[in-house]
């Protein structure tokens, strides 16, 4: 019996360690509404009177933003819709870097359909948006 509850005991420790390890660093819900994507929603690209988020619910179906912090603690705001491109329709996600004062929004990354694109077919799709 002694055995029997020694054995128990170092599988049931390993398991509580890896529980505690999924609750503290598992997946995590979306951030969708924070100060951060409320400030990259209404900022204006290039000087522009569309914000940036007008700019994609003209051209945009199913947007939806989402806020997170990368492992150097830089604040990405992610847009992610289905746009169209070409006359065609296709998913898009674009990428804002926000400073920390929220005084200047950077875009970053952009994919159509999972591919990442060249920065100049970013800044000209922005542009096309706030037109």
């Amino acid at each position: 019996m002694g055995k029997l509850s020694k054995r128990n005991i170092l599988w049931i420790v390993p398991i509580g360690i890896l529980g505690v390890f999924w609750y503290f660093y598992g997946p995590q819900k979306d951030i969708t509404d924070n100060e951060y994507i409320t400030y990259v929603k209404n900022y204006s690209y290039e000087n522009s009177t569309k914000t940036l988020e007008n700019g994609f619910a003209a051209a945009c179906e199913n947007p939806y933003w989402v806020y997170f912090e990368t492992q150097k603690r830089q604040d990405v705001v992610e847009f992610e819709g289905d746009c169209s491109i070409d006359n065609k329709v296709t998913k898009v996600n674009m990428q804002f870097l926000v400073d920390n004062d929220r005084t200047k929004v950077q875009s970053g990354a952009m994919l159509v359909d999972s591919k990442m694109q060249e920065e100049t077919d970013r800044d000209q799709f922005l542009l096309a948006l706030v037109k």
